[in-house]
């Protein structure tokens, strides 16, 4: 549809009004109400290739394309290293401040800003976030260039680059560690490439251009994590990617599981991984390694010492046989049928509800809670899991359709009682794609209402809201799923079932050599272990330890596993991994009603000691040189994003759903209608001074 640019709206009004007349109001009216809503949808040529994007006063947008996003991953053992280089270059004739949106891995270290400007390389520093905005607004205003690097989820960071100059090119390298375990004896690591549109619930208090959505009450930056969003699907955001694993034994399948990629063994256990070419940043990239028959890893022992402290990342492996056979239990699903589920997600969903069911046993019963803008149980209270309420099950859901809205707070209120169940195991499997900005809200109600239930999360589609589902499942004391394609359904609900059908190893304990001594370890208390998944704890002490003796409770049996700590391996990253770990248990007490005076001293005093971006530190590398002349403005410009493989905009962004709010809309249709009534008003003046 071609739309004429605000300033030719606001002529052709003018000249309809100058010649009409109290005859002709209506019709007039009637074309002014079309005219002034076209204003929302003012003429702005659509993105290419990552382009950011302002409009000026003359109405002339101009745009600085991200040429490219290069990622370099090196794997060694259970740790990764990661860093994202993203490069940009500004094509226009005028200064520009760039601002863009990407998501990293939700439990990952983010420690290191590097920004290059020609030959010239500048590090970035840790300061505490509102001093690291201000030594970049005072860069930006000085006309020196500046690159801030903020946390607005754990999931979702923002970039900004101050002063690009007309023809410059300029690229920010930002590096991460993250940890790599193995479920099932398969290692997997998952790279995120889009940020998918969120849902913002509650009454917008604040509108602001940097996103799609306002601030609610409910979700205070809503604005700050909904970058506009591509629908047109003509972003690309081009990515090129290499890997360099070391697993340290030999591999029996290395697979990309969305993307293609080219394989080169440089030695025994070493491997070269690159992307067939350039890929479109729509959808998460996954790669999974499985060891040859017999040289799995049954646990694993790193350490690194700074300074006065050692830190420590032990793996549990659980027992690789069942010692017991499957216990009642009770089961509840709780499937997403919300807008942003429609398409693929949806398929997939269905499907794993339905294999699900299959597995259930007779000793069984179980539940169906399902939901989008409401939320809504098949049964009042659980059910045998009997041939006919499993067929009732099973036609219900057939006749499932994804819309609407996400509120996830009903459904959770229905599936968790808070109550004790001691006849009996009781589970929650959580199946969604997590498209929600009010996490913290979500995880005070499954703080307070488990119980002792379990909560499981299987996250759908190709761009889950995986901050949310893996926390969610570790405050619920249960495990994450990830299920990105609908011929992937079959085997990883097998594998989530054999969890769910087996007693656990909890009451876990770690003794560090009959040592008394103070020891601090994260995650605290250590979960419940379960079969074919391993348990990752980061711990810090203050000397050399030579054992460790972990203990657990099996079936009400004693559980046990000796770790020689004089073995382990010297791995740099291990203290930041463990800083990490404690950030992130600070932050989730802050979220269940913990002091956030008391969270925030404790954050940001981790966090500046270990040069780690979190809520309250931000990254900042600021130039000392000026290079925007005095008197020359800068104009600010924001990154689209392209929408998320499989998602559909309309069921997303249209019709009756809310996954993304409409609360813009409705100022805009406010604005439009103020304008009709005041050219109502000047028609009405216009018509009373010529009659009189």
């Amino acid at each position: 549809m071609n739309i004429l640019p605000f300033h030719l709206w606001q002529k052709a009004a003018e000249n309809l009004l100058k010649h009409s007349n109290m005859q002709k109001g209506v019709p007039v009216l009637f074309l002014l109400f079309f005219l002034f809503a076209g204003i929302g949808y003012a003429q702005i040529p659509e993105p290419h290739q990552g382009e950011l994007l302002f409009t000026r006063e003359n109405g002339r947008a101009v745009s600085a394309p991200l040429l490219s996003q290069d990622i370099d991953i090196e794997i060694s053992g259970i740790t990764a290293r990661v860093t994202v280089k993203q490069e940009f270059i500004n094509l226009e004739q005028v200064w520009l401040d760039a601002r863009y949106v990407f998501p990293l891995p939700d439990a990952c270290s983010v420690d290191h800003l590097l920004m290059r400007i020609g030959e010239r390389e500048i590090e970035g520093v840790i300061q505490e976030k509102q001093k690291a905005r201000q030594l970049h607004e005072a860069a930006r205003r000085e006309g020196r260039k500046s690159s801030l690097v903020e946390q607005n989820r754990p999931n979702i960071f923002t970039t900004d680059i101050a002063n690009i100059a007309p023809g410059e090119k300029i690229s920010v390298s930002i590096e991460y560690q993250q940890e790599v375990v193995p479920v099932d004896s398969i290692f997997s690591l998952r790279f995120p490439m889009v940020v998918a549109p969120r849902y913002i619930p509650g009454k917008a208090v604040r509108f602001s251009a940097t996103g799609w959505a306002p601030d609610t009450d409910q979700v205070t930056d809503g604005s700050e994590i909904s970058p506009p969003v591509d629908l047109a699907g003509e972003t690309t955001v081009p990515i090129r990617m290499k890997i360099d694993l070391a697993s340290g034994f030999p591999l029996k399948r290395i697979e990309s599981l969305y993307h293609g990629i080219k394989v080169e063994e440089l030695e025994e256990g070493h491997y070269s991984i690159t992307l067939n070419g350039v890929v479109k940043a729509d959808r998460d990239f996954v790669l999974e390694w499985e060891a040859e028959e017999g040289k799995e890893t049954t646990g694993a022992l790193f350490a690194e010492t700074m300074g006065e402290n050692q830190y420590m990342l032990l793996m549990l492996m659980p027992p690789d046989t069942v010692q017991n056979g499957p216990v009642a239990r009770e089961v509840v699903f709780i499937l997403d049928i919300s807008g942003s589920m429609a398409g693929s997600s949806i398929v997939q969903a269905k499907k794993a509800m339905v294999l699900a069911l299959s597995r259930l046993q007779p000793v069984d019963s179980f539940n169906l809670i399902v939901f989008n803008q409401e939320a809504r149980s098949l049964f009042t209270d659980s059910k045998s899991a009997d041939r006919k309420n499993i067929q009732k099950a099973l036609e219900y859901i057939s006749t499932l359709q994804a819309d609407g809205g996400t509120e996830m707070k009903d459904a959770l209120l229905l599936a968790l009682d808070g109550k004790h169940h001691h006849r009996r195991i009781r589970q929650v499997v959580f199946v969604t794609d997590g498209a929600v900005g009010n996490e913290d809200a979500l995880f005070a109600i499954i703080e307070k209402r488990l119980g002792d239930s379990r909560l499981f999360t299987v996250g759908i589609g190709s761009a889950p809201n995986s901050y949310f589902m893996t926390r969610a499942a570790r405050v619920g004391r249960g495990t994450f799923t990830y299920i990105g394609r609908v011929s992937e359904v079959g085997e990883k609900v097998g594998m989530l079932f054999n969890k769910l059908e087996h007693p656990v190893i909890s009451d876990i304990r770690i003794d560090l050599g009959g040592n008394a001594r103070k020891i601090e370890y994260y995650p605290n208390p250590i979960p419940d272990l379960y079969y074919g998944e391993p348990l990752v704890v980061a711990l810090k002490t203050g000397w050399e330890n030579e054992s460790l003796h972990i203990t657990g409770r099996e079936a009400g049996n004693l559980w046990e596993m000796i770790g020689d700590a004089t073995k382990f391996g010297k791995r740099k990253g291990v203290g930041t991994l463990w800083a990490r770990r404690k950030v992130r248990a600070f932050m989730e007490a802050l979220a269940l009603g913990e002091d956030e005076q008391k969270v925030k001293d404790v954050v940001l005093r981790t966090a500046l000691e270990h040069h780690l971006v979190s809520r309250y530190t931000s990254l900042v590398a600021t130039d000392t040189m000026v290079s925007r002349p005095a008197g020359t403005a800068s104009e600010q410009s924001m990154v689209k994003t392209p929408l998320a493989h499989g998602w559909q905009a309309a069921a997303v962004f249209g019709g009756g759903s809310q996954t993304a709010t409409s609360s813009a809309l409705f100022l805009l249709l406010g604005v439009v209608f103020l304008f009709v009534g005041l050219l109502f008003c000047v028609i009405i003046i216009k018509n009373d001074s010529k009659c009189a």
